[in-house]
């Protein structure tokens, strides 16, 4: 929700180029050890203690955003708190939701529903911010206050779902021994479900965050950044459930996606023509959306269910470094111009679909 809401952040706290790059790093640092640490925690004293604080704690950040508006002390805290809680959230509770769905004897949707669900949050968020921004008074706390009302109510429903983490790993005197990925299937973890997990976000933030730096949108930027957001973000959530039909090749399709997404932003970039944008948001959302669900799905498999938790959070946090790509994209682009580092990605993005061409022939993935 902050990040179509930063340029008003930035006229009302009359916010430098660096401050306002500090407001997205301290979400990382806080972020960070939440992916790391919070899987474990979950792996050994069980899903419900750590999901449900930190879900309400979600509700506590938001309302830290809502009364950050006059301070810029204020949003450092509550961004880093978001990423403090979230990071909690999308590690101990994929692992639940994998292990619900492994006791209805349906593991492999496990990835499509948390794909769905992540997606659906990350493109509400922004197009609900955006929209209040130009439509409703006090923009820099209704969005806000709105997230918080749902985190309870998240948190209410939640309540009534059982624990999935065995007893007998809850009170083990010592924790699991098992490795994160069997030694037969390590190369499978490093050269396919890492890069995939990179593409998680490498994709939509270089729609959401370097090509509105990179080309001018219409207007003041924050409705058409909002807007971008919601359908790059949104069209991950759509195609997340055409996994059970894809199987193996979603990956495959999602590195596609990317390739083709990328292209047309240096289409973009070049020409200066912001329409191009709305396509390549949608191939880069969908190539998102494909590889979240195929990479919790390859999680799930890969990980013993003792160390599952601990592998999420490995996954998301390798997901998260994917972030950095519009800060790659934008430097490279001030000394190369942008068209080159885009066509770059697009590359590597091509040949990481030609590294998985043959795992998915093989059912592998």
């Amino acid at each position: 929700m902050p990040t179509p809401l930063l340029l008003l952040y930035r006229q009302h706290l009359h916010l430098t180029g660096a401050q306002s790059t500090i407001v997205f790093g301290v979400y990382a640092a806080g972020l960070a050890p939440s992916l790391l640490g919070a899987g474990p925690l979950s792996d050994r004293y069980g899903r419900r203690p750590v999901v449900l604080p930190f879900v309400l704690l979600a509700g506590v950040a938001s309302l830290l955003f809502a009364a950050s508006g006059d301070s810029f002390q204020l949003l450092l805290l509550a961004r880093f708190f978001q990423g403090l809680v979230s990071g909690a959230v999308f590690t101990a509770a994929s692992a639940w939701l994998a292990e619900l769905c492994a006791r209805e004897g349906q593991l492999s949707a496990a990835g499509r529903r948390s794909a769905v669900a992540l997606a659906g949050g990350f493109s509400l968020g922004p197009l609900v911010a955006a929209v209040s921004a130009v439509s409703l008074p006090h923009p820099l706390v209704v969005p806000y206050l709105l997230h918080a009302a749902v985190a309870v109510a998240g948190a209410v429903a939640a309540r009534h779902l059982p624990e999935t983490a065995p007893r007998a790993r809850r009170h083990a005197d010592s924790p699991a021994r098992e490795p994160l990925v069997r030694r037969g299937e390590r190369v499978l973890a490093v050269t396919a479900l890492v890069p995939v997990a990179v593409c998680v976000y490498a994709f939509p933030a270089t729609a959401i965050a370097a090509m509105p730096v990179l080309v001018d949108l219409p207007g003041n930027g924050v409705l058409a950044t909002g807007v971008l957001a919601g359908l790059t973000l949104g069209a991950g959530a759509v195609v997340a459930p055409m996994q059970r039909s894809l199987q193996s090749w979603t990956p495959v399709a999602a590195a596609i996606c990317g390739t083709v997404g990328f292209g047309l932003c240096a289409v973009a970039a070049h020409f200066g023509a912001w329409p191009a944008l709305v396509p390549a948001g949608l191939l880069l959302g969908a190539g998102s959306g494909w590889s979240m669900a195929s990479g919790l799905a390859l999680t799930g498999r890969l990980a013993p269910a003792e160390r599952r938790g601990a592998l999420t959070g490995i996954f998301y946090t390798c997901a998260y470094l994917g972030f950095a790509a519009p800060f790659l994209l934008t430097s490279a682009a001030r000394g190369a111009g942008p068209v080159l580092p885009l066509a770059v990605a697009a590359a590597l993005t091509a040949v990481l679909a030609g590294r998985l061409l043959p795992i998915a022939r093989r059912g592998d993935l």
